[in-house]
């Protein structure tokens, strides 16, 4: 793939740059004048980080990358179909393109879980190698074509979430029984089972739904990421970690139609927009992430960190929810195995990466 051979040191904003250039003198030979391909993107939100440094930094970056042949017209959750099923609308030919996380499908193929994060996955560093340097990304789009008639592709990455934004305290297992809390993917089977009574809701709905006390608490996005629908209002305690999503790859899905009509020069444009864009998200919300904290204390918040018991109890639902999706799915189990096998690769990492300092 073309980013392999690309140089990150010159920051990935003008890498974008840089690459456009290139790419549409050397590639596309079109006029740079007016844009000769639009697509229309479906999104599952209505702002916030996903849609500004994921969606519309996206949009940019194509066009950047085309030297303006190129346009993505980025439409608000709910505007060209459900917010949680923009890969309905793709498939339809309602969008051409979306925006949206692979774990709202695992009701249709649990597969969708080993992309999209779950409380088994690694963390992000570890996922982007695997996506990129370890099969990954390849794997991702076999499943979106055999599956959904779809094509794939990561498109925004978290770090790890942060566990709740709770109108309650929750350190326990004890803590969790009976919680009313917002979710969505495989997790919401581990919470109920955790003793949780867990319900899906779009993101737009959350904010009311915990003012008015609906739900109890709910996680979304990284603390940096939940600054933005102001859940820290309604809500007294920020819970860490995300346990339940150590990592949360996001995904461009392209109509196969849109898709097969591409020359391989505006294909390798999509992708490498799609790459720039996903590790620029992971470079700015782990930045901010860091600021983030301090910012929910001085807004009265509490801090809570989890118990030990409830992070080893998580990781181990989720390791056993994934052996048993393996035992009749043949390719969940090929993407299962392709991650642990990852994981044996890289078990001293830690040894030979990380400097002892004094505390």
């Amino acid at each position: 793939m073309l980013h392999e051979n690309l140089n990150l040191k010159a920051g990935l904003r003008g890498l974008a740059v840089a690459a456009g250039v290139a790419l549409a003198a050397g590639l596309s030979g079109g006029s740079a004048d007016a844009a000769d391909k639009t697509f229309r993107m479906a999104t599952g939100w209505s702002g916030g980080p996903l849609m500004e440094i994921g969606a519309k930094a996206f949009a940019e970056n194509v066009a950047t990358l085309s030297g303006g042949r190129m346009e993505v017209e980025v439409f608000p959750g709910g505007t060209l179909g459900p917010a949680l099923k923009v890969s309905e609308t793709v498939q339809q030919g309602i969008a051409d393109m979306g925006h949206t996380w692979p774990g709202y499908d695992w009701g249709a193929d649990p597969t969708s879980v080993l992309f999209g994060g779950y409380a088994g996955s690694f963390d992000t560093e570890r996922m982007l190698h695997w996506l990129y340097r370890g099969g990954g990304v390849e794997l991702w789009e076999q499943w979106r074509r055999d599956e959904f008639n779809l094509v794939g592709m990561p498109l925004f990455i978290r770090t790890a979430e942060a566990f709740l934004h709770s109108r309650k305290p929750v350190k326990t297992l004890e803590d969790l029984k009976g919680l009313k809390l917002r979710t969505a993917g495989a997790w919401l089977e581990m919470a109920r089972d955790m003793g949780a009574a867990p319900v899906t809701t779009p993101g737009g709905e959350v904010y009311t739904a915990l003012e008015l006390g609906t739900i109890d608490a709910t996680e979304w996005g990284t603390l940096y990421e939940n600054i933005s629908p102001g859940f820290h209002r309604v809500t007294k305690y920020v819970i860490i970690p995300g346990v339940h999503q150590p990592t949360a790859p996001f995904e461009l899905v392209v109509n196969l139609d849109v898709w097969n009509e591409l020359s391989d020069q505006d294909k390798a444009i999509i992708r490498e927009a799609a790459f720039v864009t996903t590790m620029n998200s992971w470079l700015t919300v782990g930045q901010e992430d860091a600021k983030a904290l301090e910012f929910f204390r001085s807004e009265g918040n509490e801090i809570i960190e989890l118990a030990p018991e409830v992070q080893y109890k998580a990781r181990e639902m989720g390791q056993k929810w994934a052996d048993e999706q393996a035992k009749d799915r043949p390719f969940f189990s090929e993407v299962l195995e392709s991650q642990r096998a990852f994981e044996e690769l890289w078990k001293d990492a830690g040894r030979y990466r990380n400097v002892k300092t004094p505390e």
